[in-house]
């Protein structure tokens, strides 16, 4: 068997095994998110459970204080009531917070699952090119935009070292004119007769 033989099978059998994973990483969110809603669905579905057991509960407890009371005084109907709205507002509370839960629950399960099917298909798609012989892309915007970015540094440069060396020899030429000194015969020595 000759070596491209051997290349051209070994290529083929590359692509399909990234097929498959391709295939696989799609179902594979796809069940990642629909275990996810099942597990939010059945986490509610208890808690509505335990709420409405936790409200029976409260009911018939307030039904034997009410009878109680009716039968003693109405100090322990007062209590009875009390006791009954606890357990009301209880069961109510447990309720929000096991809902609360699940919601959460079920909206981090979905974005991890979503990131790594994303990452999946990306990492596919990138394989499969890779497979194909074709590069990717140059970021022909970052490299434009990195030129311009050069471009105005260097004018900007450039202007301010020019500006500098105006400034440095108008400097100068003060000096120069403020120490230059006025040379006339009498300060050298001469005298006219």
């Amino acid at each position: 068997m000759s070596r491209k033989n051997k290349a051209e099978q070994t290529a083929a059998q590359a692509w399909e095994y990234l097929s498959s994973a391709v295939a696989t990483a799609g179902d594979a969110g796809v069940h990642a998110v629909d275990v996810t809603s099942s597990g939010a669905s059945k986490l509610a579905h208890r808690a509505a459970k335990k709420s409405s057991k936790l409200a029976d509960k409260a009911a018939r407890r307030s039904a034997k204080f009410a009878d109680r009371a009716s039968r003693t005084s109405s100090r322990v109907a007062d209590r009875a009531a009390q006791k009954s709205a606890r357990f009301a507002d209880q069961a109510a509370e447990f309720a929000a917070q096991a809902q609360s839960s699940g919601l959460k629950l079920a909206g981090t399960a979905g974005d991890r699952v979503a990131a790594a099917k994303d990452e999946a298909w990306t990492r596919a798609a990138l394989a499969a090119d890779a497979l194909a012989g074709r590069r990717r892309g140059l970021p022909w915007g970052l490299l434009i935009g990195a030129g311009l970015i050069g471009v105005a540094v260097g004018w900007a440069a450039a202007n301010a070292a020019r500006a500098a060396a105006e400034r440095q020899a108008f400097e100068e030429e003060q000096e120069l004119a403020d120490s230059a000194a006025i040379v006339t015969p009498e300060t050298r020595g001469y005298h006219e007769s």
